[in-house]
């Protein structure tokens, strides 16, 4: 989800008192469906907020089924006016889903029925320059293990474009290939996206080499014998996805650039589509579903793939 753009930073009133028997149900009924547990987390999260913050201090109702449109409404605009859109708009569909869930549940009215979500403006991504990469790539040169793991790293993301999560649970074992998630040899790595499902995704020859580097240095590691692929600096345990996230922001100042792990996500779908691959590959190298995430990542440098392609199409004559 969205992370919030609030001057404020007061904690959230997640005391949903009288209202958190049913959220702990719609707790259940995610996790028995197999969704993510961050997804779990943020969906009961955001309706425990609304009934602690807006129900339990902003009215008197003690029930689920005295809500209305009206107290959606209410929450809606107050999010409007402390937080970034797609917050508020990332807050309302877990709302949504609670509300469609309860009312099959408990045949009780929908009070979100005929709503809309709040209005997300597109704001496109920037995608790397041709200079950008490079830089990256020396930022992280040497042999030591911070600076192969590093590059690795990036060279993963640039290849790939898997999500921060999914890079962070790649698993490794060098004496058994079926606990492993990489083969270097074949260039594929096999990655859990959403809902825990899992599909491989191919890495370019260069990205292999740094990979292949990683797991000589790797393999002398105090804690080489870890399932988890990345490991921390000075024999520390496995890394996070934060632990990730930092490394990958701290070697983009190192060079001054905003770099952040879903920029590569938005930069690979670029590439992709710029050089001319099929959507359909690439929804099933993303691990996406729906056709509207190619529009979503495909919005970063739409424009001048349109101006290309101008001058390829209107310069052919008859």
């Amino acid at each position: 989800m969205t992370a919030p753009q609030s001057a404020s930073r007061t904690p959230k009133q997640l005391d949903a008192g009288s209202f958190q028997p049913e959220i702990s149900s719609f707790r259940l009924h995610l996790a028995a469906e197999g969704k993510a547990e961050k997804t779990v987390r943020t969906y009961t999260e955001a309706v425990q907020w609304f009934a602690g913050e807006h129900l339990r201090r902003e009215t008197v109702l003690t029930g689920w089924e005295e809500v209305g449109k009206q107290d959606i409404q209410r929450w809606v605009v107050r999010l409007l006016g402390q937080y970034s859109s797609a917050y508020a708009s990332n807050q309302y569909r877990a709302l949504q889903q609670f509300f469609k869930w309860l009312a099959a549940e408990d045949e009780i009215p929908d009070p979100m029925a005929g709503l809309k979500p709040p209005r997300v403006p597109e704001k496109p991504v920037p995608v790397f320059t041709a200079g950008d990469l490079p830089q990256l790539e020396r930022a992280c040169a040497g042999r030591g293990f911070a600076q192969r793991r590093d590059a690795a790293l990036i060279a993963v993301f640039t290849a790939t474009g898997i999500r921060l999560s999914e890079l962070a649970g790649i698993r490794y074992d060098a004496g058994d290939p079926g606990r492993s998630d990489v083969d270097v040899w074949q260039r594929e790595i096999t990655v859990r996206g959403k809902g825990r499902k899992t599909r491989t995704v191919k890495i370019s020859f260069d990205a292999a080499r740094s990979l292949d580097r990683y797991l000589r240095v790797r393999a002398r590691h105090a804690q080489a014998s870890r399932p988890q692929l990345w490991l921390g600096a000075g024999n520390r345990g496995p890394m996070t996805a934060s632990g990730i996230y930092q490394v990958t922001v701290r070697r983009g100042r190192q060079c001054g650039l905003g770099v952040f792990p879903h920029r590569f996500r938005h930069h690979f779908s670029h590439t992709w589509l710029d050089r001319g691959g099929a959507e359909g590959d690439l929804m099933e190298l993303n691990g996406w579903t729906s056709p509207q995430m190619l529009r979503r990542y495909g919005a970063s440098a739409r424009s001048a793939r349109a101006r290309r392609s101008y001058d390829r199409i209107m310069e052919e004559r008859p």
